[in-house]
């Protein structure tokens, strides 16, 4: 009985292994083209005739000035692939066609939740996290979150995301609101607060500093608030005013007073204490 990864396979597990195989040798079979320009027979289009060979080389004279490589296919059939099947032979993890085929290996992962092998699902193809699509539990563990959400919510920034080891996976969806809008960034909930947890150190600091950010934002609108009630103070003081207290002051000068020591003249204003003094020509 043959084993993978230290532990006995089911049959499921080797059946499923089995027709891994048999895909594998399909896939092989149609890409072992020798030339893209080449039809499946070339040989029976352009005749036994049309060969040329060159330094051990057989190339096919296409008759449009070029030659095309003739191509060597060695592969088994399907029909010995079948008897091979029939015939109960034990599978393998790694599927050899040829001398100079591709090796194909099949790795299994082990489901967190329910403990059995998969080689693909949805979780781990996209965010690289291995669970099954049979525990898959999109609305409530395995649920999705978009980049706003998550930077709002757990307070992160871009670099928690991009430039934090290892960077957060995600997927790319049309907006729902508007097409035309950019394309959202999807994560899974679970890593999200996985790299919250990396960045905060716990629940407790990610509520303190909640809790910090809320007072900040009330501490602003008191102040937006404070600001505008001045400036609608001032306005308000601004519209009291007449044209007549904007203009500037004309000085009423009362009679001239004569001093002989300076030999000048000397009036005053009757509305202010101003004092002017000049020289009569």
């Amino acid at each position: 009985m043959s084993e993978t990864s230290g532990r006995v396979l089911t049959e499921a597990e080797k059946a499923r292994m089995e027709r891994n195989r048999i895909k594998a040798l399909h896939l092989r079979q149609a890409k072992l083209v020798a030339h893209p320009y080449q039809k499946k027979n070339v040989n029976a289009i352009a005749g036994e005739d049309s060969i040329i060979k060159v330094q051990g080389t057989k190339y096919i004279d296409s008759g449009g000035g070029f030659l095309l490589e003739q191509p060597v296919i060695s592969t088994p059939s399907l029909q010995s692939v079948s008897k091979e099947i029939e015939s109960g032979a034990p599978s393998t993890d790694i599927v050899q066609v040829s001398n100079d085929a591709i090796t194909i290996p099949v790795n299994f992962e082990e489901c967190l939740d329910c403990g059995d092998a998969f080689v693909e699902s949805y979780l781990f193809s996209n965010f690289g996290y291995a669970v099954c699509d049979k525990c898959r539990d999109p609305d409530d563990r395995h649920a999705l979150i978009t980049r706003t959400e998550a930077k709002a919510e757990y307070l992160l920034k871009d670099c928690d995301f991009d430039s934090r080891e290892p960077p957060l996976r995600y997927i790319s969806r049309k907006n729902p609101h508007n097409v035309r809008w950019g394309e959202m960034k999807l994560y899974l909930l679970m890593q999200v607060e996985q790299r919250a947890m990396e960045v905060w150190g716990s629940e407790e600091e990610l509520s303190r500093q909640h809790e910090l950010r809320e007072e900040k934002r009330e501490v602003t609108k008191v102040k937006k608030y404070n600001k505008h009630m001045k400036q609608l103070r001032m306005e308000m003081r601004s519209s009291l005013f007449t044209k007549e207290t904007k203009s500037t002051h004309v000085h009423e000068f009362g009679p001239d007073t004569y001093n002989e020591d300076d030999d000048n003249y000397t009036h005053a204003c009757t509305t202010c204490n101003y004092t002017e003094t000049y020289e009569k020509m």
